[in-house]
């Protein structure tokens, strides 16, 4: 399948929403895997600013991936973003989209107890 890398150099990322296992059967409610290492998944939304415009991405990490407090609102970094395109038929009707991906999903959050002056 095709990867496009994704670059975030100049773009803000935030969390929207906290990472939640990646279900694989929503039916069984089976928790997706990672194929080559078995590693969980998780899904993190992002809020991602670049150019003027902002999406809210829905980015699949490994769940050893994830570091550091990621509530919402808070400053990430994506490591190893790629975009893959996507199409499948169910019931005769077709749908396609671009699922992203990425090795990591870390707090930029400064976690130091400054104190500020008055």
């Amino acid at each position: 399948m095709r990867q496009i890398p994704v670059d975030t150099s100049a773009a803000t990322v935030m969390v929207a929403k906290t990472p939640q296992p990646k279900v694989r059967d929503r039916r069984t409610g089976e928790i997706a895997t990672d194929a080559e290492t078995g590693a969980r998944l998780m899904t993190v939304d992002v809020m991602f600013a670049a150019n003027d415009e902002v999406e809210i991405l829905s980015v699949t990490v490994p769940e050893t991936g994830i570091s550091g407090d990621l509530t919402m609102g808070t400053p990430a970094a994506l490591t190893g973003l790629v975009a893959r395109p996507w199409e499948n038929e169910f019931n005769g009707q077709k749908r396609h989209g671009i699922a992203f991906r990425a090795v990591a999903v870390t707090s930029l959050a400064t976690t130091g107890t400054g104190s500020k002056a008055a």
